[in-house]
C-alpha cells in the first residue's frame, strides 16, 4: 500500500499553468523593481550626504588653518583681487609654525566651474605657482574683507565661506563665518 501511494505521487503530473507562472513572475518582478529603486535611492542619498559632510569639514579645516595664520600675521594683510580670484596676503611672524619668519602667504579663491570656487594657499604674494587646494565648493568668489585697526580695535580679516555642493539648490548652502583678529597689529 505504501509503495502504491509513493508511485501515484511520483506519477502525478499536475503543476502550474503558463498563465499562473507568468502572473507570479510579474508580481515578483514588480516587488524586485520596488526594492531595487529603494536601494538605489538610499545609496545616492548616502553618497550625497557623505560628499556634503566632506565639503563642510574641508571648509571648517580651511577656516581653522586660515585663523591660525591670521593670528600669526604681523600686519599688512591685503584682501583684494578681481572677481573670481580674490586673495588675502599675510606676512607671518617668527612665532608662526606654518611658515618661516617673514614669509608671505597668499590665500586665493580660484574659479573651478560655474558658480564654484576653490580656496588655495600659496607661499608668496601671488596666486600662482605651487599651491595647495585647501577647500572646494565655495559659492562666493569674495570671502575676505579686511578692516584696518583703529583706536578701538585691532585689525581683522572677516571671512565668509559659503559652501554648497549643488549651487542650484540654495537650501543646501551653509556658511562658515568668522572675524579673525590680527593679534600682532597695533591700535592706531
Amino acid at each position: 500500500m505504501l509503495v502504491e501511494r509513493w508511485r501515484l505521487l511520483l506519477a502525478d503530473e499536475s503543476g502550474f499553468t503558463l498563465p499562473e507562472l507568468l502572473t507570479s513572475m510579474a508580481i515578483l518582478l514588480t516587488i524586485m523593481a520596488g526594492f531595487t529603486t529603494l536601494l538605489v535611492s538610499t545609496s545616492r542619498a548616502e553618497l550625497d550626504m557623505n560628499n556634503r559632510f566632506a565639503a563642510r569639514t574641508e571648509g571648517q579645516l580651511a577656516l581653522t588653518r586660515l585663523r591660525r595664520e591670521v593670528h600669526c600675521a604681523i600686519s599688512g594683510v591685503t584682501a583684494a583681487g578681481p572677481p573670481g580670484t580674490q586673495r588675502a596676503t599675510l606676512t607671518l611672524d617668527t612665532a608662526c609654525p606654518t611658515a618661516a619668519a617673514g614669509a608671505v602667504v597668499t590665500w586665493c579663491t580660484v574659479q573651478n566651474g560655474t558658480g564654484r570656487y576653490g580656496l588655495w594657499r600659496y607661499v608668496g604674494a601671488a596666486c600662482s605657482g605651487t599651491g595647495v587646494k585647501v577647500a572646494d565648493y565655495l559659492t562666493s568668489p569674495s570671502p575676505f574683507t579686511y578692516v584696518a585697526q583703529n583706536t578701538t580695535s585691532l585689525a581683522k580679516l572677516s571671512v565668509s565661506f559659503d559652501v554648497n555642493l549643488t549651487p542650484t539648490k540654495a537650501e543646501r548652502r551653509f556658511r562658515l563665518q568668522d572675524d579673525l583678529v590680527l593679534r600682532n597689529s597695533t591700535r592706531a
